[in-house]
């Protein structure tokens, strides 16, 4: 089965800078990360569907969020393949695999595989990269 076509988001690097906060910038095109326990969502309980701070692109329903103890907000599924990228990264002396958009190429943050069922993955995002959009999506 193919993944959904996903329209490109592309915009100049001042366009980000004017559209997202300094922290939002950081971490969304600096592939940076919040500090743990300190970003929105964190203990967030309201349905809806959660989507890319940068673009609006849908990403995760709060129907899939859980409480993995992490310091960001978690997931254990993207709301359908092809919402979100994996790329490898190699950086800070590790191996892991990025989470980003699949519209705008936002760094979200890591996947990894040590969720809970039915899947078995922890997606650990920045809440800073998230927008939650109450009572949208499959949960709304």
């Amino acid at each position: 089965m193919a993944e959904p076509s996903r329209p490109k988001v592309i915009k100049t690097d001042a366009e980000w800078r004017a559209q997202l906060t300094p922290e939002q910038y950081h971490v969304t095109r600096e592939h940076g990360t919040e500090r743990p326990g300190t970003g929105p969502y964190l203990n967030e309980k309201r349905k809806g569907m959660y989507v890319c701070v940068a673009c609006g692109n849908p990403l995760f329903s709060s129907d899939t969020k859980y409480d993995s103890r992490s310091g960001w907000p978690s997931f254990y599924a993207p709301v359908e393949k092809g919402a979100v990228s994996e790329l490898d990264d190699k950086s800070l002396f590790m191996h892991r695999t990025e989470i980003r958009c699949a519209s705008c190429e936002a760094h979200l943050g890591h996947v990894f595989p040590d969720g809970p069922k039915p899947t078995g993955m922890r997606y650990c995002m920045n809440g800073c990269a998230l927008k939650l959009m109450p009572g949208e999506g499959k949960n709304g």
